[in-house]
């Protein structure tokens, strides 16, 4: 049986991902002015097509137009990451309970090999080895899409992967590890989701979630206003 291979992305859906990829794991910083003629020498699109794809971006809520003066990335605050961390856990929460319910043995092996580089790269971050916290937040999100993976809703799916993104950007603002405790809870949640123990996995998600947020916080390098 032949196989079709999909076309190459357009210039302007490479440019799309890469800006958002950009954004996301923290090389365009928060606040920061995205002008037109910088971003069509660093990703070789088009004024009109970078128009257009900014103007999606803004749509996801990842920068912000200024009106007249042009595009910036979306600010970061205490108040925006509180507000997006109880919606990861309102979206993540539901989707596990469905995930443990109809998951087979497919699914498990999903989860137990995204936990198994998850784990080893946590290893190497306990031995002080950070030098690819893009592999590490990664492979993070291969284990937590796993875990949700049997849901049973694509769009379910989807809007949690958009929610999570948001979310991710501030991990990588503030290169949030917070040590053993995290790699612990990683390792209950692996356990519960094996003998489908729904109600042990929510509490721990909750504790996972929210003590990562209240680590950043603790940190000091996000403002408390409402902007972002």
């Amino acid at each position: 049986m032949l196989s079709i291979t999909p076309p190459p992305p357009s210039i302007g859906e490479t440019a799309y991902r890469r800006i958002r990829s950009d954004i996301i794991f923290g090389r365009l910083a928060p606040g920061q002015k995205l002008k037109l003629e910088v971003l069509r020498e660093s990703y070789g699109a088009s004024v009109s097509t970078l128009r257009e794809l900014l103007n999606r971006l803004a749509s996801e809520g990842l920068i912000e137009a200024e009106g007249q003066k042009g595009f910036v990335v979306t600010p970061v605050s205490a108040t925006n990451l509180r507000e997006i961390a109880a919606m990861r856990l309102l979206l993540e929460g539901h989707a596990l309970a469905q995930s443990f319910e109809a998951g087979d043995m497919e699914w498990e092996g999903r989860v137990v090999a995204a936990h198994h580089k998850l784990a080893l790269m946590e290893r190497r971050m306990l031995a002080r080895d950070r030098g690819e916290p893009e592999l590490w937040k990664r492979y993070d999100w291969e284990f937590h899409h796993a875990l949700i993976s049997a849901c049973g809703s694509q769009v379910l799916l989807e809007t949690h992967a958009a929610i999570y993104d948001k979310y991710l950007r501030y991990q990588m603002v503030a290169v949030i590890f917070r040590g053993e405790i995290a790699a612990q809870e990683h390792q209950t949640l692996l356990d519960c989701a094996l003998r489908r123990d729904t109600a042990q996995a929510a509490a721990v998600l909750a504790r996972h979630v929210d003590g990562c947020v209240e680590h950043t916080l603790a940190g000091g390098t996000l403002p408390h206003g409402i902007e972002g």
